[in-house]
């Protein structure tokens, strides 16, 4: 059997390889436009600082190495100009010559390109970079080599933006984030995100959010905003998303579906007899909602690369979808997601419910403890997970990696407490920050806790309910919700007197343990009472203006 892949990296290299593993007499062909088919594109922006110290650890293997090891043909700066689905046959150019190749079995794996807003000036600019590939990190780095003055924007905010950011700075260079959406990193929720933004201002990048590029003037130098702002920039990334590549697919007769993306069945197949395709060029479905998606991730392309030479090989294997699970580091801190963001699932479920819990990445006595702020969303009638939210210095990715499992598993939020991890103090804690959010979860799916989001407080407190902080008097001298009764969680029982059991309360703490313990006491009492979910320090974080320090 000949089988011809096009494109290489994730989806194509994880098909060949496993091809050959599957398939010793088979002819494997790969080509690839580009000079590089096997190279860790994940790791280009950590290039840019230094912090991958070496560009050549960047190149996984070379077609010699392929050669040697698979018996692959590799064939790199090739591009496949045309596909002929009748005659089984691809038309391909390499040094300005042009030959056909045939196949018994097509793999297309393109890939995406970053997308590229039209933009006045942009035609004209010398400094403006986009980050896909090692000749565009060349690119940079000559770029970067030639700068006289140092100051970068990065137009987009997602998760390579971030990492370009925060890369950008550890050069030193002066760094600004434009960001079209109203908080940076869209796939999270606006008060998670918010954590990241803080970590940005506090290492010095201007962050403009509800903001976009409309113009570049004196060949990029300026950055025109669509509220007229102007931004001095001598190296500008350019990274506002990605489109799948679908040139050759398109013009071969392949079916396109949601943005352009290659529309495959479960086993990977086109609508074109023998020709398959995975990776980022793909519509995948969204395991939890069923619907189509896009999701530009490296782990479900190597997977599904995996998979299609499964199934060219006979072996029974199944697209089943994706979830899309992503982390990023942002300086000293980690932001993690899982599944559907809030938004997301309240948009396609009826029933949804949220709970935010803080706790230490290990056992708080040990010497390095630091906070885990956790969201899971939740569907509170049958305990299904939608998604989860993780950001913290360390442990971020543990725990949304343990919860993307369990929505894969289809475990339940009640399941949650009932897992069993590995526990000394160096390591975690005897109730994990995932067991506990499978507590506050399970509390509120059976009525023995009810909560308010941040986003409803001012909506309650118009309607008449009144906040009741149970913080110290110490922790109020940090800072305080304007108008809140205060009474510390201690005095609580002593001091049932001075509330009303007419009005309805909702309490608050610091991170919401405090506060429930309080929920408990006075529900208990006969009060009519809520827990502010997060409480003070998620509020604080993504209402500061709101809070008084008088």
């Amino acid at each position: 059997m000949k089988i011809v892949i096009i494109g290489g990296v994730a989806g194509g290299m994880s098909a060949a390889t496993r091809l050959r593993r599957l398939m010793e007499d088979a002819e494997i062909i790969v080509f690839d436009k580009g000079p590089y088919v096997s190279f860790a594109n994940c790791g280009l922006p950590f290039h840019v600082s230094g912090e991958i110290a070496e560009r050549s650890n960047l190149l996984v293997q070379t077609p010699e190495q392929l050669k040697a090891r698979f018996e692959l043909d590799v064939r790199p700066e090739t591009e496949v100009l045309s596909i002929d689905p009748l005659k089984k046959e691809v038309i391909a150019v390499s040094d300005g010559q042009e030959y056909k190749e045939s196949y018994d079995k097509l793999i297309l794996s393109p890939g995406a390109n970053p997308f590229i807003p039209p933009m006045t000036g942009l035609d004209e600019a010398e400094n403006v970079f986009v980050l896909r590939n090692i000749p565009d990190l060349d690119k940079i780095m000559a770029g970067l080599d030639g700068l006289a003055a140092r100051k970068a924007t990065v137009i987009g905010a997602g998760f390579i933006g971030l990492e370009m950011a925060e890369n950008l700075a550890k050069k030193g260079l002066d760094v600004t984030i434009v960001e079209k959406a109203p908080h940076v990193l869209p796939p999270l929720d606006e008060e998670m995100a918010a954590y990241v933004q803080d970590e940005l201002i506090k290492k010095g990048v201007a962050v403009y959010t509800k903001q976009s590029a409309q113009a570049f003037s004196e060949k990029g130098q300026i950055i025109v905003l669509e509220d007229g702002t102007e931004l001095q920039s001598d190296l500008t990334i350019l990274s506002v998303g990605v489109q799948p590549e679908n040139n050759l697919a398109k013009s071969a007769g392949i079916a396109l579906g949601l943005r352009g993306g290659i529309l495959v069945d479960e086993h990977y197949q086109t609508n074109q007899p023998d020709i398959y395709a995975v990776g980022d060029a793909i519509v995948v479905k969204q395991q939890l909602t069923s619907e189509d998606a896009l999701i530009s991730l490296a782990s479900p392309a190597n997977r599904q690369g995996r998979q299609v030479a499964d199934i060219i090989a006979g072996l029974p294997r199944q697209n089943k979808g994706s979830i899309g699970t992503a982390i990023v580091r942002v300086f000293d801190l980690s932001a993690a997601s899982t599944g559907l963001s809030e938004r997301v699932a309240r948009q396609h479920f009826e029933d949804v419910a949220v709970v935010h819990t803080t706790g230490n990445d290990h056992a708080a006595y040990y010497p390095g403890a630091t906070s885990i702020t956790l969201k899971l969303i939740f569907n509170p009638k049958t305990g299904a997970i939608y998604g989860a939210q993780a950001v913290g210095q360390k442990g971020a990715d543990k725990r949304i990696d343990i919860l993307a499992t369990a929505i894969k598993g289809g475990l339940t939020v009640f399941d949650l407490p009932e897992l069993e991890f590995t526990y000394a103090p160096p390591f975690g804690s005897a109730k994990d920050p995932v067991n506990m959010i499978g507590y506050a979860a399970s509390n509120l799916a059976e009525g023995t806790s009810n909560s308010v989001q941040w986003y409803e407080l001012k909506d309650e407190l118009a309607a008449g309910k009144v906040l009741l902080d149970v913080r110290t008097a110490s922790e109020l001298a940090d800072g305080r919700f304007p108008d809140a009764l205060a009474i510390p969680l201690d005095e609580l029982r002593e001091r049932l007197g001075e509330l009303d059991k007419k009005k309805a309360y909702i309490v608050s703490c610091h991170s919401g343990l405090r506060s429930y313990l309080a929920e408990r006491i006075l529900k208990q009492h006969g009060f009519k009472v809520q827990n502010l979910d997060g409480a003070y320090s998620l509020y604080n974080m993504v209402r500061p203006e709101e809070i008084s320090h008088d």
